[in-house]
């Protein structure tokens, strides 16, 4: 690896505030200083670990409602 992705890996932020930025994101509103705390603190591993698991529960929430809805209207 190379030193910058190095650095990047170190980064200590704990996965519960990698998910609550993830969740910001997922929503679309994150004021500027919020923006640039996380994007200096965040560790990217854990960002993309984070977005796959909001992006798998996100569909599994829209398949959940999908077929609810079917049953109920049927």
């Amino acid at each position: 690896m190379t030193k910058d992705i190095q650095e990047l890996a170190n980064r200590k932020l704990n996965f519960f505030q990698t998910m609550k930025a993830v969740a910001w994101g997922f929503f679309g509103v994150r004021k500027g200083r919020g923006y640039t705390e996380d994007i200096s603190s965040l560790n990217p591993v854990h960002l993309i670990i984070a977005g796959v698991i909001a992006a798998i529960v996100f569909v599994a929430g829209l398949v959940l409602v999908a077929r609810g809805l079917v049953g109920y209207l049927t």
